[in-house]
């Protein structure tokens, strides 16, 4: 692994933030010079001059007021008296505002130094590990951050707990999707023990990108640690599972568990049964309790003592306990407590590793700002749906039940009610959907491949030839460039031929984008194959509701106990 200090492409220099002021010859100090207002710079230089050393204000410098004041002496004496009375001096009243100024100035830049050493204390805190991407740290689009809990022994607090000198494997994974409007969020946990493949990967070595060859049909937390696999490798794991793009990583180990919880005043859980199990140390009586320490990290890490003693039970106290957490912070006022603020911040910081596109206090702040958006009433915590491996000891993934769960993910479509605002906007664009249909032989239209799938296009024109009986299509070729999504455009006096296709390819309303023109009696419609192509004949809209008999719970769901 290689973590690396803060710093690096988008950081700011120190020396950036004195600017110069030639009105006064004095640097000034300015967090932020970008964002300073006319009015601010003007304030400034009128404290900096007022706390000039000769305690003038004049912009002129010191040896020219002093030459120009010997002439004027050399003149008054040269001259006949003056019988106009001499200027008077300084009132103390005048006195004490000249050095209220100059103090104030003090204050203001030892207040600023002061702001940018706490920044600079807590950026030094953070550790980073450059996967190879360096996305900005928020999008206008869908966001998907990957949360990775390590069961790695080492290191101060993480004494006692399991084999010591362990590398850490992908031990708690969690892909915290956001939808574009920012309206939801999907959390999907990933099973540790899922056989799965995971692909070649490449982490950073003494400055150097080194492959590690990927492996198949092995358990899903070997993805991170084993081989020397990094962070970066479970992302890529992530990302050939489920067909969505990750932006950015968090990791933490058992540690952060206990400071965490410990830092928010401690998180509520509920018990629906007496637990007493020896391996993780918790020892709690049936009904609600707040832990934090140690006995939170006990709570997280319990499986023997509830369900049937699996991971998968193990996963729903995890949801169960984020759950909680998200809501006390939220409601406990530690996000307006300057004290608790910076205890967390502390701790946050301490316990993070995070991928170089989020790698500075800045950066996470603004993540942290865009995804606070989400309401967490439409946070759903859901489990990769999976069956049971014939070895007893592992799982698989059920495609049947993961497939659509994933669609629905990949087209923003929520697993909970959004609001009544965003969900009238929807229906307004599915209605593209309803009306007559053109006959299949009526069909014209013409096929580009931008999913990157090599003869995407050819294998889709053969099966609307063959099997849907649209004989008037074509191959365009490759696309200009590839597409997330697929997209027909079409006139509006070919609406019917395009919600013919649409019925057929299974296209969301989404991918509908009619023109304001419309077209000659023969001419083609364009459909673009995107990522989310998965096959001629498999349906590309998502379902509207995720798969029966999923695990899931609510992020706001107080009810929740563990049995």
């Amino acid at each position: 692994m290689d973590a690396q200090g803060p710093g690096g492409a988008g950081d700011f220099d120190p020396a950036d933030q004195w600017v110069f002021d030639p009105n006064t010859g004095n640097y000034e100090l300015r967090l932020n010079p970008a964002e300073t207002s006319a009015d601010d710079t003007t304030e400034l230089r009128r404290v900096t001059r007022s706390s000039s050393d000769d305690g003038t204000t004049g912009s002129e410098p010191r040896g020219r007021r002093r030459a120009a004041k010997r002439e004027a002496e050399k003149e008054q004496a040269a001259s006949p008296v003056s019988r106009r009375k001499p200027k008077p001096k300084k009132s103390k009243t005048k006195k004490a505002l000249y050095w209220g100024s100059g103090t104030l100035a003090f204050l203001l830049v030892g207040g600023s130094a002061a702001a940018y050493f706490v920044y600079q204390h807590l950026n030094n805190n953070i550790s980073k590990v450059d996967v190879g991407e360096n996305n900005a740290a928020v999008s206008d689009g869908p966001m998907n951050i990957l949360l990775i809990g390590t069961d790695r022994r080492d290191g101060k607090g993480n004494e006692g707990y399991g084999d010591a000198g362990s590398v850490g494997h992908a031990d708690t994974t969690l892909l915290f999707h956001v939808s574009e409007d920012r309206s939801n969020a999907t959390v999907l946990s990933f099973p540790r023990d899922m056989i799965t493949d995971i692909p070649d990967c490449t982490v950073k070595e003494d400055g150097r990108r080194k492959k590690i060859p990927g492996e198949d049909e092995v358990r899903f937390n070997t993805s991170l640690g084993q081989e020397g696999r990094d962070p970066g490798c479970t992302w890529q794991t992530v990302e050939k599972i489920t067909g969505l793009e990750i932006d950015h990583f968090m990791m933490a180990d058992f540690n952060a568990v206990k400071s965490m919880s410990t830092a928010v005043g401690g998180v509520d859980i509920c018990l629906g049964k007496d637990i007493n199990d020896p391996k993780s140390h918790l020892n709690l009586k049936k009904g609600r309790h707040t832990v934090k320490g140690e006995q939170a990290l006990a709570f997280v890490r319990t499986r023997h003592a509830v369900g049937f003693g699996g991971d998968l039970d193990r996963i729903k106290l995890q949801q169960q306990f984020l759950s909680s957490l998200m809501r006390k912070m939220k409601a406990s006022g530690t996000l307006t407590n300057p004290g608790k603020m910076w205890d967390l911040a502390q701790t946050a910081t301490k316990a993070l590793t995070v991928d170089t596109g989020i790698g500075t206090v800045s950066k996470l702040a603004s993540l942290g700002k865009n995804l606070s958006k989400v309401d967490l009433k439409n946070v759903t915590f859901a489990t990769v749906p999976v069956v049971d491996n014939t070895d007893g000891a592992t799982v698989l993934l059920d495609k049947t039940k993961a497939e659509p769960l994933f669609s629905m993910v990949r087209q923003d479509v929520s697993l909970t009610e959004v609001k009544k605002k965003e969900k009238a906007a929807k229906n307004e664009q599915a209605g593209r959907l309803k009306g007559p249909k053109a006959d299949p032989a009526d069909v014209r239209v013409k096929v580009l491949n931008g999913s990157g799938q090599f003869g995407a296009a050819q294998e889709t024109v053969d099966w609307m030839q063959n099997t849907e009986g649209m004989s008037r299509t074509s191959n365009g070729g490759n696309a200009p460039s590839e597409l997330k999504k697929t997209t027909l455009e079409y006139a509006p006096n070919q609406a019917d031929q395009a919600r013919r296709l649409a019925d057929s390819m299974g296209l969301p309303a989404s991918a509908m984008k009619e023109g304001t023109k419309d077209a000659e009696p023969m001419a083609e419609m364009t459909l673009t194959l995107g990522a989310d192509f998965k096959g001629a004949g498999t349906p590309i809209s998502a379902p509207s509701k995720a798969p029966k008999d999923i695990q899931r719970v609510e992020a706001d769901d107080k009810d929740v106990c563990a049995k």
